[in-house]
């Protein structure tokens, strides 16, 4: 009967093995040793005052565990089968220095038994005598005569748990004890309490026999609305355990009358009854029960570090190597970025550039030109050449001077600003040359030739002179003729040389318009050619610029080309293997929580389950 839920349990330890839990190899190794055996250990706990001592002494029809008013319950009591009465104090070692046997207990050949005799039981209970201070965990063991216990029932009484040990308490009682099934006593003087619930929720988690046993109906005239309350209460609180009212004092005075109805009223008989179905089935629907707990139990504790496995990859792939992949092609497509907007940003500020300076150059020469409109509006080329000459070399070498430091600074702005698309690489990338005035630039400029300047001679003007003084007499002596005198006279003479003056003046100022027009012409051709050759220089020298700064950028950033794409490549073979190693070992852990299912699955088919817990369920 037993090959079923054993090749199950000893498959449940196999997987402990497997997953490494040595500590809940040793719980599944001391399940199996308990299930084994053919004694049903029967555990009774509950608040203090319920009767749990009472209860024991009824069931077996014995004052085995010692009860009144006042008592102290310390140590738990086993109540077992012996040939005749007999009680001692069992005590472990320390746990220090305590050996372990096969089965995750202590050796049983260390354990240290001290006699007690069956008046001393009370005191032993509540920790008086026979128990060595220093000890292990220590218990009273009482043995008796008795049918069922000789049957293989072991009874054994807890001390009472107050409301703060009772989530724990009981729980770990029954696992140091090893029981099979657990009674949970409550009074019928009051319902379930919210400790008592949530003690019984702890419990069946880790055991699936349990019982509710309310005592005392013999106290309390509406036991059966309360038990009716108490059983609402545990079907709220899902809890699947029945309620069997009972009454201990019934129970003893219908053994010590021999009264059958009596006992029947008290209730033990269907207690009783349960006790006796659970010893008989121990190896088979009770086995079947445990071990479908204790299934659970380890699932639940295996599929949770799989579980946060699983979660804890997928936050680290935000953080390792796929995110510095990420952070690497971002690199990669920022330098893109950056390569073509510095161009842009070269070719757009150099023709700023060439626009700007070509246009402060003509300025500059439009102020000269008009400074030499002025200047020759008045003055004589002929009087005033050679100072003008200076002047005007020394005026365009200051202009071709300005200009061109103008250049130089607008190129080195160019040069920062140019610079300023690669800031987020955290270093100065300025070329390590700047640009500065030429020495020879006086010796650029064109030679300033003399223009040929019409002199008005004496001849000219002897000349000029007669052909003014000829008209004005002849005219003048024409009219004086019609007066009677003749053509010749002082007045046609005089009017001539007037005229002869006037005509001389006249021709001055023409030739003198002239020679200003000349050297207006002269200056403004002049100074065409300085400004195309400037600019032509200019533009050279903006254009050696352009070339040098994209020479050194683009230097710049195939090196951080090289830098990045190698980081990438690192960057990428790196997540690479982490990937390959996240999906081998997601792979691995979706396989072991699949033969976890499995395994659950198995072990529910023991009681004829089919679900399948929502914990296990693979993540995709």
């Amino acid at each position: 009967m037993a090959g079923i839920w054993l090749d199950v349990l000893d498959e449940i330890a196999r997987t402990c093995t497997t997953h490494g839990r040595g500590d809940l190899l040793q719980t599944v190794r001391q399940k199996r040793a308990q299930l084994l055996d053919p004694k049903l250990r029967v555990l009774v706990v509950g608040e203090p005052n319920q009767g749990k001592s009472q209860l024991i002494n009824a069931i077996i029809n014995a004052p085995a565990c010692p009860v009144g008013d006042g008592r102290t319950t310390v140590l738990p009591t086993v109540v077992q089968h012996a040939e005749a009465a007999a009680a001692a104090v069992v005590q472990a070692p320390p746990a220090s220095g305590r050996p372990m046997g096969t089965a995750g207990t202590p050796a049983a050949t260390l354990v240290e038994r001290t006699p007690l005799a069956l008046d001393q039981v009370a005191a032993g209970v509540s920790g008086a005598v026979g128990r060595q201070p220093g000890g292990g965990p220590a218990y009273v063991e009482v043995g008796l005569p008795r049918a069922m216990l000789a049957a293989g029932l072991v009874l054994v009484d807890t001390p009472g748990t107050d409301q703060v040990a009772a989530l724990g308490g009981a729980a770990e009682v029954a696992a140091s004890t090893r029981a099979d099934a657990v009674l949970l006593v409550s009074d019928s003087t009051r319902e379930l309490s919210v400790a008592e619930l949530d003690m019984l929720l702890h419990v069946t988690r880790s055991q699936p026999n349990v019982v509710v046993v309310q005592s005392k109906t013999d106290l309390v005239a509406d036991w059966r609305a309360v038990a009716e309350r108490n059983r609402q209460h545990l079907a709220d609180a899902g809890v699947a355990a029945p309620l069997i009212p009972v009454s201990a004092t019934l129970r003893l005075r219908a053994a010590a009358t021999d009264d059958r109805g009596l006992n029947a009223e008290s209730g033990f008989p269907a207690l009783i009854a349960r006790l006796q179905r659970d010893l008989t089935g121990k190896a088979d629907h009770l086995a079947r029960a445990s071990v479908q707990a204790v299934a659970r139990t380890v699932v639940e504790q295996l599929a949770a570090p799989l579980r946060a496995e699983l979660a804890t990859q997928d936050a680290e792939e935000q953080s390792g190597p796929i995110s510095r992949l990420h952070a690497a092609q971002r690199e990669v497509d920022e330098l893109r970025r950056c390569s073509t907007r510095w161009q842009n940003t070269l070719a757009d500020e150099m023709a700023d550039l060439l626009s700007d300076i070509e246009y402060d150059l003509r300025d500059r020469t439009r102020q000269i030109l008009r400074a030499v409109d002025e200047a020759f509006d008045t003055a004589d080329p002929l009087v005033a050449w050679d100072t003008f000459a200076e002047w005007l070399e020394r005026s365009l070498v200051e202009a071709a001077e300005a200009n061109h430091e103008w250049l130089i600074q607008r190129c080195d702005w160019v040069a920062r600003r140019v610079a300023a698309n690669f800031d987020r690489y955290g270093y100065d990338v300025l070329p390590p040359w700047s640009m500065t005035m030429p020495a020879d630039l006086g010796d650029r400029l064109p030679d300033l030739e003399r223009p040929r300047i019409d002199r008005f001679t004496t001849g000219q003007k002897l000349f000029t002179g007669m052909k003014g003084s000829y008209g004005g007499m002849l005219m003048f002596g024409l009219a004086t003729t019609l007066a009677g005198m003749p053509m010749i006279n002082p007045v046609s003479v005089g009017i001539g040389a007037l005229f002869g003056g006037k005509s001389i003046r006249d021709e001055g100022k023409q030739l003198l318009r002239r020679r200003q027009a000349t050297v207006k012409t002269a200056i403004q051709r002049h100074v065409d050619e300085f400004f195309v050759r400037m600019v032509r220089d200019c533009r050279d020298a903006a254009r050696q610029v352009q070339r040098m700064l994209r020479d050194h950028f683009t230097g710049l950033t195939e090196e951080l080309q090289e830098a990045i794409v190698q980081s990438f490549r690192s960057a990428k073979q790196e997540a690479d293997t982490d990937v390959a190693l996240r999906e081998q070992r997601q792979r691995e852990i979706r396989l072991k929580m699949t033969r976890l299912a499995a395994l659950y699955e198995q072990s529910q088919q023991l009681t004829g389950a089919r679900s399948t817990p929502v914990l296990l369920e693979p993540r995709a």
